[in-house]
């Protein structure tokens, strides 16, 4: 079958929006069809957003047996055999409409007729596919309660997991992502103070925010606690990630209201490791449930921190919780043979 790829990226940036195209097209290759990814640039600007959209829907994939997309605004792609594997909205125009921080315009009439444009062009493209899933539960709802639109939950497993493997509990927890405001590596930072033990912190993963890392670094100089932190701030690559999960003594991923569970939280528990997340991080209460699999805490640096302590001080529960966190993949059926299923159904 000839498979088109579809979805749209921000240049220099690279993320699991990435990772679900790329591994997605291997798997494909590897069971005999014909793939090609499709990427166009995206910018979340208002007055840049139509003529975004304008370009999906001129694209010609005629050529194609099927399209299957993903990151917005590719679903508004033409295709008579159209699949969408929706991974997130543009937020800013829905869920986070209310929040200024992360709007960065005015709630005036101008935008919000862009707003809902944009919502209704959503909608009427999702219902021209032939079958929408999403990457989580959380996206599920959003879907429904934005566009009315069903959907079925499709989790993203991690290409090769086998290559993820166990190698010990050292004294680090680490939180392998791009280091980024709402990934909220500076929860993690805050919290080293109020830890009673000698644990320790990495953060690994590029910024796209200028000065952020330094300013991470900054705080934990400030706050005494920068002997502790150790930072890299630089794209890690796949065995960098393996090994700092294979010696880790557990995985830390506290998004603000995450889409998924994260690939971090995936890797982590293919390597037996337990993940310490908040009970704001969304799609990652799908995955992590508290001294089931990992740890939940409040958002508040007293908390995580005594997260942090607890796992320092009690290395058996960091395994029992990282065997739990396994078992917890097979459970949900994350795999892909399971995705090939339902997307070539």
């Amino acid at each position: 079958m000839k498979i088109a790829l579809c979805s749209s990226f921000v240049p220099f940036v690279n993320g699991g929006y990435r990772q679900i195209v790329e591994w997605l097209e291997t798997t494909l290759l590897e069971a005999g069809h014909e793939v090609d990814r499709v990427y166009l640039p995206e910018h979340d600007d208002p007055e840049r957003l139509f003529k975004q959209m304008a370009a999906f829907r001129f694209v010609d994939l005629s050529a194609a047996d099927r399209i299957i997309c993903f990151r917005p605004q590719s679903h508004l792609l033409r295709h008579p055999h159209k699949i969408v594997w929706f991974i997130h909205h543009l937020r800013t125009f829905y869920d986070l409409w209310d929040v200024d921080a992360y709007r960065g315009f005015p709630d005036d009439l101008k935008h919000q007729g862009i707003r809902d444009a944009l919502r209704s062009a959503d909608t009427a493209a999702l219902q021209e596919a032939r079958k929408v899933f999403t990457n989580s539960r959380v996206v599920g709802e959003r879907l429904r309660r934005f566009n009315g639109i069903d959907s079925e939950v499709l989790y993203p497993p991690v290409l090769r997991p086998e290559r993820f493997y166990t190698d010990g509990f050292n004294d680090e927890i680490v939180c392998i992502c791009r280091i980024e405001h709402h990934k909220r590596q500076q929860l993690l930072v805050q919290a080293l103070p109020f830890c009673r033990t000698p644990v320790r912190l990495r953060l690994c993963g590029t910024s796209s925010t200028p000065g952020h890392v330094a300013a991470l670094r900054d705080m934990a100089r400030l706050q005494g606690t920068a002997d502790r932190l150790s930072v890299e701030d630089e794209w890690i690559t796949e065995d960098r990630k393996q090994e700092l999960f294979a010696e880790c003594l557990a995985s830390a991923y506290l998004p603000v209201d995450e889409d998924s569970y994260g690939y971090p939280t995936l890797e982590a528990a293919h390597s037996g490791k337990a993940v310490l997340t908040t009970s704001d991080a969304g799609g990652v209460l799908e995955f992590v449930t508290h001294e089931l699999n990992g740890l939940v805490t409040e958002a508040d640096p007293l908390q995580v921190a005594a997260a942090m302590d607890r796992l320092y001080e009690d290395r058996e529960l960091a395994a029992r919780l990282g065997e739990a966190a396994t078992a917890r993949i097979a459970e949900l059926k994350i795999e892909w043979r399971t995705v090939l299923e339902r997307l070539l159904a």
